[in-house]
């Protein structure tokens, strides 16, 4: 009988002695939360190959005063930096719980597709982390100290979180960039944000070629561009309806459905014809104008005027999109699906997609307009 607690504590003091154990391996990690790549800038403004990265790491230990530790190093590739921050810090470095990978602009123009390949080979990388750039150097934002955001890899996760949520910027991952990249008839986005006076905003859509940076879209777009590229359920978009007379109509559209449809023709000289439909539902909240929108013949002049707005902002985008020829929407693979795998080889869609027919069409339709009526 007396062998049993005998046992029992034994098997106490294990725990305890294993539980011990387990914490001060913790504490010894540091997990890479969001990493920052950008050229390496010479003072001489010489060419160099190698990069400034920066990682943003989490304290896990509560009692101490600073909750991250930023590293920053000069190194040709991100498996040789993490061995240079080694020495910086008496932290294990593991990529396990990395959340997002941020791009410099001048990084992004020069291409990033060998930085993104080391992350999908590595088998401790989600393929969920989220790729950003960022109008600016990475660097500058990541050291950055935020007032109201102590940790600054968290912050911008669950800002771009939040934001895609709403359909305000897109949610680009790993997968989504290298799926685009090796996919034919369609070219990678990825949201940009930069460094504000207190804050972090976003920028804009950052639309790329293979993986070059080429343009990008005003944030102010971001909705329209998602219209026009899927079909979304969410979002609000802010209207200043009319011809640009004085008297402007302004209204807030939320609560979007967005249905987007594609359709595909080919004339007997060989040349397509694109159609992009967009039927949008919401509802208006926020009016401000001379129409009576409680009135069902108001109300269809509101919907007419939405829908030219829509139309006229997505046709603006495209000849856009067209002109640095980025087929950002994913058209040509309208145009693959419309015909046989021998034809669409020998298409040359960069050449075609330049000087294709591409017509917006857009119908709006008012939900509801609030409980006042």
């Amino acid at each position: 009988m007396r062998t049993l607690p005998k046992a029992a504590a034994f098997l106490l003091v294990i725990v305890l002695v294993t539980g011990c154990g387990d914490q001060r391996i913790l504490e010894k990690q540091g997990f890479i939360q969001s990493t920052g790549y950008d050229l390496n800038e010479t003072k001489n403004n010489e060419e160099d190959n190698r990069l400034m990265i920066t990682v943003d790491i989490p304290k896990a230990d509560p009692e101490q005063r600073m909750q991250r530790e930023t590293l920053t190093t000069i190194a040709h590739s991100s498996k040789e930096a993490k061995i240079l921050f080694a020495g910086q810090t008496e932290l294990s470095l593991v990529s396990g719980q990395l959340r997002s990978t941020l791009f410099g602009l001048s990084l992004a123009k020069r291409g990033i597709w060998q930085h993104i390949d080391t992350l999908v080979r590595d088998p401790a990388i989600s393929q969920r982390v989220k790729i950003v750039v960022v109008n600016g150097r990475a660097h500058d934002l990541l050291v950055r100290d935020y007032p109201q955001h102590p940790r600054a890899g968290q912050y911008i996760d669950r800002m771009l979180e939040k934001e895609s949520t709403s359909m305000n910027i897109p949610l680009v991952t790993i997968y989504d960039f290298t799926r685009d990249y090796f996919d034919d008839g369609i070219e990678p986005i990825a949201p940009i944000i930069r460094e504000s006076k207190k804050n972090i905003s976003f920028d804009g859509v950052a639309l790329f070629k293979k993986d070059r940076y080429i343009t990008k879209i005003d944030a102010k777009q971001s909705l329209i561009f998602s219209m026009m590229k899927h079909n979304f359920k969410k979002g609000e978009v802010s209207m200043e309806l009319g011809d640009g007379s004085k008297k402007q109509e302004r209204l807030l559209f939320s609560s979007i459905i967005n249905d987007r449809d594609v359709k595909v023709k080919r004339s007997a000289k060989g040349k397509f014809n694109i159609q992009i439909n967009i039927v949008v539902k919401g509802s208006v909240l926020e009016y401000s104008g001379i129409h009576e929108i409680s009135k069902d013949e108001d109300r269809k002049k509101i919907e007419k005027l939405m829908a030219e707005y829509v139309e006229r902002e997505a046709a603006a985008l495209m000849e856009t999109m067209q002109k640095h020829n980025v087929d950002s929407l994913g058209i040509g693979k309208n145009i693959r699906n419309s015909m046989s795998y021998e034809e669409w080889k020998k298409l040359d869609w960069d050449k075609v997609y330049s000087n294709a027919d591409i017509r917006i069409s857009t119908r709006i339709v008012i939900k509801d307009f609030g409980k006042f009526k």
